[in-house]
């Protein structure tokens, strides 16, 4: 069994597959996707949007199948009807797990109020020096470029297209735990420089030095 935090809707979220629960319980799939099927012509189609989303794997044959990813609340509807002593083991063990994963999500989520805090400090700092004015609306990316560059010896760019990802998305997602705190340490020094009054060239030497990079390793 796995319970797993997966975005559902756009929002992140703890869930479980249904091919896992088919796995765990000893049910036919196509059983435990019916019965998720009866649960959402029992409810609002809002209500079952919030529990169950429609997603896909790939079978061993090759062949794309659908699969629902399913809340701790979906989860629980769902399992309501399975009944007996080692279904009561498996369902108390789901439980579980729903509470261990959501304590990550929470720690996530935290983590990522740091980050926006962090980020927002850096802009303040940006528009009180005018180097926002003076670089035309562009001094956030460019100076979080010399932190990328930093701790990861690349841009922006670089590392959206290593990624695979557009510039609509998310380039901090793709990031480990440890390099946002990377990130976010060399902010927070850049912030500070710029409101010592510290010009673009004098920072970003002094970013670039290796014992910096040390620093926010």
């Amino acid at each position: 069994m796995l319970v797993e935090i997966k975005k559902m809707n756009k929002e992140e979220v703890t869930v479980v597959t249904s091919l896992d629960v088919a796995e765990t319980f000893e049910k036919n799939h196509r059983d435990v996707m019916e019965s998720i099927r009866n649960i959402g012509e029992a409810i609002s189609t809002a209500e079952f949007s919030a529990l169950f989303y429609l997603d896909s794997y790939k079978a061993s044959n090759g062949k794309t199948n659908p699969m629902y990813l399913m809340t701790r609340d979906g989860f629980t509807l769902l399992a309501m009807g399975y009944n007996g002593d080692k279904a009561m083991k498996f369902k108390l063990a789901y439980i579980k797990q729903f509470n261990e994963m959501e304590k990550v999500l929470i720690g996530k989520q935290k983590e990522r109020e740091k980050g926006i805090a962090v980020r927002q400090a850096l802009t303040n700092a940006l528009q009180q020096s005018q180097e926002n004015e003076r670089m035309h609306g562009h001094a956030y990316s460019t100076y979080t470029n010399i932190v990328y560059k930093a701790v990861f010896g690349k841009d922006a760019k670089r590392l959206r297209e290593e990624y695979g990802i557009s510039k609509k998305e998310n380039l901090r997602e793709c990031f480990s735990e440890e390099e946002r705190k990377a990130v976010q340490s060399v902010e927070m020094i850049v912030s500070g420089l710029v409101n010592c009054g510290w010009g673009y060239e004098q920072i970003k030497e002094f970013v670039m030095n290796q014992n910096l990079k040390m620093l926010a390793a």
